[in-house]
């Protein structure tokens, strides 16, 4: 990946290069194809610039720990709706909170931690 990165930055420089010259000339001899020219590999550079930046990107890791504060014990987990037994294992966490289904109502709903006192 490394040598992907290189070689894609040199690459880039050259065509910057040529897109320097091109607009420079341009502006020495007035022609809409020097300028035309420039343009285009001015965003052929920026081009390959994004395309070595998406090739060799490394992909996130997202890590969720969970911190308790105390003794913990395991209770069961009822459906508010119909009073059925919930197994732990299909709680699932979207966006931070745990969310499970009923499998016997097929009610939805957020897993709370009842206050201690």
């Amino acid at each position: 990946m490394r040598i992907i990165a290189v070689i894609g930055g040199i690459a880039a420089a050259v065509v910057f290069f040529f897109a320097v010259i091109f607009a420079l000339a341009a502006s020495v001899q007035a022609t809409a194809t020097r300028l035309a020219t420039s343009g285009i590999l001015f965003i052929i550079g920026l081009a390959i610039i994004v395309g070595v930046y998406y090739v060799t990107r490394k992909p996130k890791t997202v890590i969720q720990r969970l911190e308790v504060s105390g003794r913990m014990s395991a209770a069961q987990i009822r459906c508010p709706n119909c009073g059925g037994s919930i197994n732990p294992r299909e709680i699932k966490i979207v966006q931070g909170v745990p969310y499970v289904k009923c499998p016997y109502c097929g009610t939805t709903f957020e897993v709370v931690e009842e206050p201690k006192w």
